[in-house]
């Protein structure tokens, strides 16, 4: 036979073969190869071939017994550039077996002869792993036990696919987002990263998804510090990590930051909110009284400066971050005319900036408002939505049950909208509750403009947001208008946006003359803007003798957040401790715990209180001990010009007097409200000296604590504010009336 002729006997066998592959007959492809390497013992490329065939057989014993025959007797060199065909050509069947075939079990059995053939081999290591994400078989010890690490942290040269390396690390994070090996990844790649921007961006997303969906903020923090290491003066990372070192209570950590970052912003609107981060540290810690203020001080003019150039060009996240900027405006100061005025004037400059951002949701709502102004057939449900990132384990998630609770199903359709919320990464019960009790729940992000255009698709008829200022995504979702009639309801004062309809108030909340100023309609419930039918209670967890407290001593008590405790009340506080014998003040607040002990005895010992009357007690884990453990109180002496709120109901439950400063804003009279419709008014306070005279009173006068905690106990079964039932019939009248005006004033 000619050289032609065997040339083309070799050509046809071949192509059988790898026809044989493509059809799956890998035993007549074997049969070819066993062949070939009969009459060519010499060509080694038939070994590697045969094996192939074998293993794809799920001969992977006779594979690996083939290859080393075609390798014996070679010499080292020859060896190593056997074993770099083989493993090119085992590379090409599990690509193959990946892109065409979508068989990612054969790719990852392919792969892992591979690692046995050359175990440091990267770039088939990755492949590795991310064949077992897609397998779903990642457990997160990957990285370590296929030597990933370290191989990306040694000091060898690598060939590294970066491409390659970046979207691993993606679906990792993705995939296994709190294991840790995760952040022992990212760390690893950062040697190997050549566009830091991107990276930076991608790490940016993952941890706001890790802080505020599955609330890790500790895990969030040690990410964000990796992103640091790239570049050191971010923007977005010294906003993100002052914020998370807030939030885990490194205060001082927060502070720096928030410093750093005030340090590299240029525009005026990055200015803001870097200086509003500064006071939020401060406020968070407690105890930097002076400074807080002085700080504020500068942030006002930024926010003045700021109003008068007015930017329309601002993305959506300088234009969110701009609702936090006006947060603590009542924390600091009982003005609520200025109050309002500044969030009135920021909320249009951010209605500028939604309208050119957001155009096309903006577009896609006005004409569902269009469509529905048109309806006038009776609704037999109303659709009412409620939108919020706080129906979980949160104040306004323990105090909204009772109008889920008791809410009427023939007459309301009732949707929850859960911001931030994600079910793959948290699992928390009263947020599973709330989703149990509702017509539907949407579990969402926190990108305002796509919540929005789902509200739109749901057909809400009135939607009740329960954030405020609290959560800024709410506010951007409320500017863009989704639904008919938009409600601000319970987790703050109203934010003053001119698409916000009505804000729920009562008698007593806010006084008259706030009409005259308030950009919402307020509407007034006839009784309180909240009711609960009760709290639930652990065992108490403190005791007088744990705390070296006489039995027959008066023990004062402020369980609040370091944000509401501020020097001017202190003082107050203080005076009453020295005005009554055998007194103690203990004191509970989420805050930088070394920095509230030294605000709270500098100021009692500059009026005269011995330090050795103060008790500081330990943040509790579960709301149920933390109510228990009110029941230490003799006396609860409020906050001012941010009174309690829940912890003014937990107290009034617990039938604990009350001393409260009423004032005029919102924030300044949810005590003074709940107190009317329990029906006391002892210990209501509309001055100072008031306050002090109050809390004189009850602290000497035993009788009078006896008799007013009786009362309270009474009210349990008389008050409007533990009446659940007959607020959410209030509420559901409220959005009746609401509708009918809404549909009145559209046939007009």
């Amino acid at each position: 036979m000619t050289s032609d002729n065997l040339l083309a006997v070799a050509r046809d066998w071949q192509e059988e073969a790898r026809e044989c592959l493509l059809k799956e007959n890998y035993t007549r492809a074997a049969l070819l190869y066993e062949q070939a390497i009969e009459a060519e013992p010499n060509v080694k490329s038939y070994y590697w071939q045969l094996g192939l065939m074998l293993l794809l057989q799920g001969q992977e014993v006779e594979a690996q017994t083939t290859w080393l025959l075609g390798m014996a007797e070679g010499e080292p060199e020859e060896i190593e550039l056997w074993t770099q065909e083989l493993v090119e050509l085992l590379e090409a069947e599990a690509e193959r077996q990946r892109l065409q075939r979508k068989d990612y079990a054969v790719a990852w059995a392919v792969r892992q002869h591979i690692r046995e053939i050359s175990p440091a081999n990267l770039y088939n290591l990755l492949h590795l792993m991310a064949l077992s994400i897609l397998l779903e078989t990642y457990s997160g010890e990957e990285p370590d036990s296929l030597g990933v690490i370290k191989l990306l942290k040694s000091n060898k040269p690598l060939s590294i696919n970066h491409e390659l390396l970046m979207q691993l690390w993606k679906s990792v994070l993705d995939y296994a987002p709190l294991h840790p090996s995760t952040l022992e990844l990212t760390e690893a790649c950062l040697a190997h990263v050549q566009e830091p921007l991107i990276f930076i961006d991608t790490l940016i997303h993952f941890v706001y998804i890790i802080s505020y969906l599955a609330r890790q903020f500790p895990l969030a923090v040690k990410f964000t510090e990796l992103g640091l290491r790239l570049d050191p003066k971010h923007p977005e990372l010294l906003r993100t990590l002052s914020s998370f070192y807030q939030d885990i209570g490194e205060s001082a950590k927060g502070i720096e930051m928030a410093r750093l970052g005030y340090s590299v912003m240029e525009n005026i609107a990055d200015k803001v909110y870097a200086c509003h981060l500064i006071v939020r540290g401060m406020m968070t810690a407690g105890g930097y009284a002076d400074e807080a203020y002085s700080t504020f001080q500068t942030l006002k003019s930024l926010l003045a400066e700021l109003i008068e150039q007015s930017p329309t060009d601002l993305d959506s996240s300088a234009t969110v971050r701009l609702f936090s900027s006006i947060f603590f405006y009542p924390y600091f100061q009982d003005k609520p005319q200025e109050n309002i005025q500044i969030r009135r004037q920021i909320a249009e400059i951010c209605q500028l900036n939604v309208a050119n951002y957001a155009k096309e949701q903006m577009e896609k709502c006005r004409q569902r408002l269009s469509s529905a102004a048109k309806t006038d057939v009776p609704k037999k449900r109303l659709k009412i939505g409620y939108l919020s990132y706080c129906l979980r384990r949160h104040s306004v998630g323990w105090l909204a049950r009772w109008l889920f609770e008791y809410h009427d199903p023939d007459r309301f359709e009732i949707y929850a909208y859960l911001l931030g919320s994600d079910s793959k990464l948290t699992q928390d019960p009263l947020e599973e509750w709330y989703t149990s009790k509702v017509f539907k729940t949407r579990k969402l992000g926190l990108h305002g403009p796509e919540v929005a255009e789902l509200i739109c698709e749901d057909e809400i008829d009135i939607l009740v947001e329960l954030d405020s200022l609290t959560l800024n995504t709410s506010c951007e979702i409320m500017m863009l208008k989704p639904a008919p009639i938009q409600v601000s309801w319970l987790g703050w004062d109203s934010p003053g946006i001119s698409n916000i309809d009505y804000f729920i108030a009562d008698p007593y909340v806010l006084p008259e003359s706030a009409e005259d100023y308030y950009v919402e309609k307020i509407w007034r419930l006839p009784q309180s803007y909240i009711a609960v039918d009760g709290f639930e209670l652990d065992a108490p967890r403190v005791r007088r003798d744990q705390l070296n407290i006489p039995n027959d001593a008066v023990a004062y008590v402020s369980f609040q957040r370091g944000y509401k405790y501020n020097a001017h009340t202190v003082r107050l506080q203080m005076q009453i401790i020295k005005a009554v014998p055998n007194s103690y003040f203990l004191v509970k607040g989420l805050g930088d715990e070394e920095l509230l002990k030294k605000f709270f005895t500098e100021i009692a010992e500059s009026e005269g209180v011995n330090a050795d009357r103060l008790r500081f007690l330990p943040i509790v884990a579960t709301e149920t001990v933390h109510r228990a453990n009110l029941g230490i109180a003799d006396v609860v002496l409020d906050t001012y010009p941010y009174n309690g709120a829940t912890t003014t109901l937990e107290t009034l439950w617990m039938g604990i007097p009350l001393v409260t400063r009423v004032g005029q804003q919102f924030s300044s009279r949810n005590s003074y409200t709940m107190m009317m419709n329990v029906g006391i008014t002892e210990g209501i306070a509309w001055t100072d000296e008031e306050y002090v005279e109050w809390g004189i009173r009850f602290g000497k006068d035993p009788g009078l604590r006896q008799q007013i905690s009786w009362r309270l106990r009474q009210s349990r079964h008389t008050s409007p504010l533990w009446n659940g039932k007959q607020f959410a019939q209030e509420m559901e009248k409220a959005y009746e009336q609401m509708w009918q005006i809404y549909i009145d004033q559209s046939n007009h």
